[in-house]
């Protein structure tokens, strides 16, 4: 199951970890959010111990939402090293999400 991240844990989940990240800004009333939302939980488990996936309501969570523009949503972040290095903006199929994925492992 993909984490649920918050803005107090944001910075030791996300820009600390030693794998890829993606992230997944999301919010419970967003109608392609709850689309998008399956396909990120199976990622999740595909890439369980490769890379960390998870998720931050953006209703909960603003800091690191605005810290990152994050206008729209869903968007979903990769991050390697603590940098922002995939964008997502939008409904997309599951090879999006994986190949960016896969390009850092």
């Amino acid at each position: 199951m993909a984490l649920e991240i918050t803005d107090a844990t944001f910075e030791e989940t996300v820009l600390k970890s030693d794998k890829p990240v993606l992230v997944d800004f999301w919010a419970a009333w967003c109608g392609p959010c709850r689309m998008v939302g399956p396909i990120i939980e199976e990622i999740s488990g595909e890439y369980e111990g490769k890379a960390v996936v998870g998720k931050v309501d953006v209703d909960a969570n603003q800091e690191f939402a605005a810290k990152y523009g994050v206008r729209n949503i869903p968007t979903v972040l990769v991050f390697q090293n603590g940098e922002v290095v995939g964008r997502q903006v939008g409904v997309a199929p599951k090879t999006a999400y994986t190949e960016a994925i896969d390009s850092l492992l």
